[in-house]
């Protein structure tokens, strides 16, 4: 009888432990890179969306979900060209925040211009904060921390 009940009890643990360790993540993200010129070079990062979920875009009125954000580090190595571009989004009315909403699904590339400081490889470092959501739940916002090198 002990051991059945010591059997039984593992069992649950083991179901428990694994039902707590499998979140959710409808977004993948990576990075590439290209020199444009011996000059400057772009950053490309890519989130490659799960079916039926969706990430919002940079520009999000205030109210509204967690816009996607770029946080570069600094460099004596480079310097950013303007702000991070992104394609022209989808837009949809969600009454949850009461207004239109700018979002991305399936796929997205946002593209950083930087200035390269030198004709050496130099590495671009930083992070994209975003939140995911689907027909019916929003996830926590999250982060990407990505590294490159533009050779």
């Amino acid at each position: 009888m002990m051991k059945k009940l010591s059997l039984l009890i593992v069992v649950v643990w083991i179901t428990m432990g694994s039902a707590v360790g499998q979140i959710h993540k409808p977004v993948k993200w990576s990075v590439a890179q290209k020199r444009l010129n011996p000059t400057e070079g772009v950053v490309f990062i890519k989130a490659t969306i799960q079916e039926g979920w969706n990430i919002y875009a940079q520009n999000v009125p205030d109210g509204g979900p967690i816009p996607t954000s770029f946080i570069f580090k600094p460099s004596k190595a480079y310097t950013l060209y303007g702000k991070t571009a992104q394609p022209k989004p989808k837009t949809k009315y969600e009454d949850v925040f009461k207004m239109n909403v700018p979002y991305f699904t399936r796929e997205v590339v946002f593209q950083q211009k930087v200035k390269l400081n030198s004709s050496k490889p130099t590495t671009v470092s930083g992070i994209v904060e975003w939140q995911a959501c689907d027909k019916s739940q929003c996830l926590p916002p999250d982060e990407y921390n990505f590294t490159v090198t533009i050779k």
